[in-house]
């Protein structure tokens, strides 16, 4: 079977949790290759993503791997075998990877959790003012690639997961666009703050307490804790962070800006004061 060129963030995903199960049981690659009866050479394939692996083969390395978290194994057997084509597969080649590999995680989120310091959470979005932040990405994106980017974006804002966003009153104030923008922004956050799924809260100037986060961060929730993420902007793209150590550094922090921003009525009332000041 041929190698994968560029496996996803998913597939990735998959084959670091393979090699942490390996490496929490104390064996090397080759070590492993031989409890399994295959070459050392197609366990670092796994372990790298440029291969996949069957149900049956992650079923026998958890045994030898003394893995009894059954949860744990089922969660990792359904990423290896799902088959799902996505819709963000349709931009593969004219989007960079990370678009696709965060639409891809969000497509199979438990729940997800945000925030916002400089700028309206992409998922909540409208389509001015995802124009007007993307027109100021430098290098200019070409008229192609700024409508790819937005038709993207869109097509993310169907997602279906229970979604939070704790936003800074900067992200609310500051105008990506123009006057317009910004009032039809602060209306759409108010009418999708009444979805069933939706809760936006706002972390006002005057509030105490807020030194707990100092950036944007989306928390991710996988099938089970363990599988959770956290994605964090960089320049060249979404960086993916899954090591037990920092997810739980980040759903404290989590925590923490939740429990210093407005209950979500307040922050209705305060976002709607900002509408009536445009």
């Amino acid at each position: 079977m041929a190698l994968r060129r560029q496996p996803t963030a998913r597939q990735m995903r998959l084959a670091s949790e393979l090699r942490r199960l390996r490496e929490a049981a104390g064996l090397n690659a080759r070590q492993a290759a031989a409890l399994l009866g295959v070459s050392p050479a197609q366990i670092t394939n796994i372990e790298s993503a440029l291969a996949g692996v069957s149900e049956q083969r992650i079923r026998r390395m958890a045994s030898h791997y003394a893995c009894t978290d059954t949860e744990f194994i089922d969660a990792l057997v359904a990423m290896a075998t799902d088959r799902t084509r996505g819709w963000w597969e349709e931009y593969r080649g004219l989007l960079p990877t990370s678009f696709l590999d965060l639409s891809e995680l969000e497509h199979h989120a438990r729940f997800l959790r945000h925030v916002a310091i400089l700028y309206v959470p992409g998922l909540l979005q409208t389509e001015d003012y995802a124009r007007a932040v993307f027109s100021s990405r430098l290098p200019e994106l070409t008229a192609e690639e700024l409508e790819l980017r937005i038709q993207h974006r869109k097509a993310r804002q169907e997602f279906t997961a229970e979604y939070e966003a704790v936003i800074h009153e900067a992200a609310l104030r500051i105008r990506v666009g123009d006057h317009s923008t910004s009032r039809a922004q602060l209306t759409r956050l108010l009418k999708l703050s009444d979805a069933d799924h939706i809760t936006v809260r706002v972390i006002p100037f005057d509030l105490d307490g807020f030194a707990s986060a100092s950036s944007t961060m989306t928390y991710v929730g996988g099938p089970l804790p363990q599988l959770d993420t956290v994605v964090r902007d960089a320049p060249h793209g979404s960086v993916f962070i899954d090591s037990a150590a920092q997810l739980n550094i980040y759903r404290t922090r989590f925590r923490k800006v939740e429990a210093v921003s407005l209950e979500p009525d307040r922050s209705r009332d305060f976002i709607h004061r900002l509408t009536k000041e445009l």
